[in-house]
């Protein structure tokens, strides 16, 4: 599979800091293409016969995502699934549901493996994925660590030292807009009079209380006003809502069908089975909006999205953030515009004065602890690495560091 050229570059300086760390965590905006990257520093690390790999996601949608993915790019690896209904580490690659692998049984029975690669890495610091990375480590110390996420920063504030010590590259939102890769959003704000009683809905660990929330929005004025806005400034798009409770999605998209436009709910007390089936009528235009709760917020990926109504307060930037990218791929579709998308907000959801609210162009890694941070990995064998003047070249031009093995071709690249 073709790369584009900064994809290219992200997944070079990756496996250099790979095998000079023995870690390292990648950044770029949603929409540059994670899944794909890390499928390609995935594929780079197995290149080696013998090497046994692990990708590791939290949800089952990104599971089956990241395997269908890793295919495109890796098509001759044999890859298999560990999660709650398949249990099978038979392929060189190996997809798993973190909540599934990290029970002491399981790790147990976990094979030797040369690389983990974790998804959304923001959540590498989460009790779970530590029960898994220190297990892969103690297994194998000199086992390879990758991880891969748009929003680095995690509202708890915790930072993420203690798994990545470095950052092998981070993408810029304005360099990938620049490039015509993104779209810039654009965004509509509704006055609907609520915004005094959200200003009084208290926080929790990690966001506003979403029942509080619910309390407030969850009116017919409000949702029908919602409505009516969306039918001037994105009436023809393909669009995401965001709501704070199951109650409140199960009203608005009541509402939307009330209004002759099709719509589908989805949330996580949803089968498997019920949500694949709800997403499909989405992607197939049977349905022209999705109402979802806290399910679509990271690693969904449909393109012809074209609008984000946001119908929830948010608390931290990373979760804006996440929620704005849905709707920032550049459409195929020429009834839609690709230079800009509309994000429309209701005031009342916009975040309170004392919360980031602006759109970050350069995410930033928070790093504030430096406890259980392993040596530095020692160099690869000589033998099957080399570094040559033109890569030395290369690495002075982009300010990077770049190895990589002697067997491997370089990556196809296109414009």
């Amino acid at each position: 599979m073709m790369l584009r050229p900064r994809q290219a570059l992200l997944v070079e300086r990756s496996l250099a800091a790979l095998y000079l760390h023995g870690n390292t965590l990648a950044i770029g905006p949603t929409g540059s293409g994670k899944t794909i990257m890390l499928s390609a520093v995935a594929g780079g690390v197995l290149e080696e016969p013998d090497a046994k790999a692990c990708i590791l996601a939290h949800r089952d949608e990104l599971t089956a995502q990241n395997r269908e993915k890793f295919g495109r790019v890796n098509p001759g690896v044999a890859t298999s699934v560990f999660d709650a209904k398949e249990k099978s580490w038979a392929g060189r690659a190996t997809f798993a549901m973190v909540q599934t692998l990290s029970r002491d049984a399981h790790l147990d029975a976990m094979p030797t493996l040369d690389l983990l690669v974790v998804d959304e890495a923001h959540h590498a610091a989460s009790p779970s994925y530590r029960r898994v990375i220190d297990r892969v480590l103690s297994r194998n110390p000199r086992a390879l660590i990758f991880g891969a996420t748009a929003t680095p920063a995690r509202s708890d504030g915790k930072g993420l030292r203690e798994v990545f010590s470095n950052v092998a590259d981070q993408i810029p939102l304005g360099e990938l807009i620049a490039s015509g890769h993104l779209v810039p959003p654009r965004t509509f704000v509704i006055d609907v009079g609520a915004q005094s009683a959200l200003a009084q809905v208290r926080r929790t660990a990690t966001d506003f209380d979403m029942t509080e929330v619910e309390a407030i929005l969850n009116r017919t004025p409000i949702t029908d006003a919602v409505i009516r806005h969306w039918r001037e400034k994105a009436g023809e798009r393909k669009t995401i809502v965001f709501c704070s409770t199951v109650a409140h999605a199960q009203c608005v998209a009541d509402a939307f069908v009330a209004a002759s436009i099709r719509a589908v709910l989805i949330h996580g007390e949803l089968s498997d089975a019920e949500r694949k089936v709800r997403l499909a009528e989405y992607e197939s235009g049977e349905a022209q909006v999705v109402v979802n709760v806290a399910v679509l917020t990271e690693g969904y990926d449909y393109t012809p999205t074209s609008c984000v109504v946001l119908l929830r307060p948010s608390s931290h930037k990373s979760t804006l953030t996440q929620m704005i990218g849905r709707g920032c791929a550049p459409s195929i579709r020429p009834s839609i515009p690709a230079w800009s998308r509309p994000i429309a907000s209701s005031s009342t959801s916009a975040p309170r004065p004392s919360c980031t609210a602006r759109w970050s162009r350069r995410p930033t890694w928070t790093a504030t602890s430096t406890r259980g941070r392993r040596p530095p990995r020692s160099a690869p064998p000589a033998r099957h690495w080399s570094r040559s003047a033109a890569a030395n070249a290369h690495c002075a031009a982009s300010s990077g560091p770049l190895i990589r093995p002697s067997r491997r071709k370089p990556w196809t690249t296109s414009s």
